[in-house]
């Protein structure tokens, strides 16, 4: 019996093994960053990126990147690329892309970003689009996950550096003068509602507390008679 049952017990155990072996590989990833310094509050960095062909039937023709906190639209001009690709910013990042490139062809290019955040690592969410339609979405954050985020690390922030002030580009629609506009006003009618609110409440509150307290008086007074009769009718 153990002659037959330890080869099986092996080959269970080497299986299973190599099962938690493979499950435990963090999937690669499959868009990829770096920049020539990767260092918390850089200034004009250039992030480079290598989006890598998933497709055997189409090629990229556009990659769409989600800029993380603390780097605006505005912060980030083109660098280099496919031929004829173009740079457009968006509202929460930026799209490269043009002619799709040839099947099997990975997409590189690069940005120049006017300051990197104060961070130990920033997430550029990605999303190639082939010729066919299809999206390749690298987006999760978690570095083991299926489709994980291109992620850079930084480097601890230089002695003295500090956060440069917003670019131009990015002051241009929220500018620096509406900002307290649009704070004050808010908070003043805000309190103004809340302390109408609350009056209305104490007024309703002093009509509420006479009638529950006149309820709880004639509630007494029935408990008092009733003892009182139960009493009377035990002696």
């Amino acid at each position: 019996m153990s002659r037959i049952t330890l080869p099986r017990l092996s080959v269970a155990a080497a299986t299973a093994v190599t099962a938690v072996l493979l499950t435990a590989v963090p999937a690669a990833a499959h868009t990829e960053v770096e920049a020539d310094k990767a260092q918390a509050l850089a200034e004009n960095v250039t992030v480079s990126f290598h989006a890598e062909a998933e497709s055997d039937t189409s090629g990229i023709k556009e990659v769409r990147v989600v800029l993380p906190e603390g780097i605006a639209p505005a912060d980030v001009a083109y660098g280099e690329g496919p031929k004829g690709w173009k740079f457009s910013a968006t509202d929460d990042g930026y799209t490269v892309g043009g002619a799709e490139l040839k099947t099997g062809t990975s997409a590189e290019y690069s940005v120049v970003v006017r300051q990197l955040p104060d961070a130990e690592e920033v997430p550029f969410k990605t999303l190639q689009t082939y010729g066919d339609g299809h999206v390749d979405r690298w987006i999760e954050l978690d570095e083991n996950g299926e489709n994980p985020a291109p992620t850079l690390k930084l480097k601890a922030a230089a002695p003295g550096a500090k956060p440069v002030a917003s670019s131009p580009g990015a002051s241009a629609s929220p500018s620096p003068s509406p900002t307290p506009e649009r704070t004050t006003p808010p908070a003043s009618p805000q309190a103004a509602d809340t302390g109408k609110d609350e009056d209305e409440d104490n007024g309703m509150s002093a009509v509420a507390w006479t009638g529950i307290g006149a309820g709880i008086l004639v509630a007494a007074a029935a408990v008092v008679f009733a003892v009182r009769r139960r009493g009377g009718a035990g002696e």
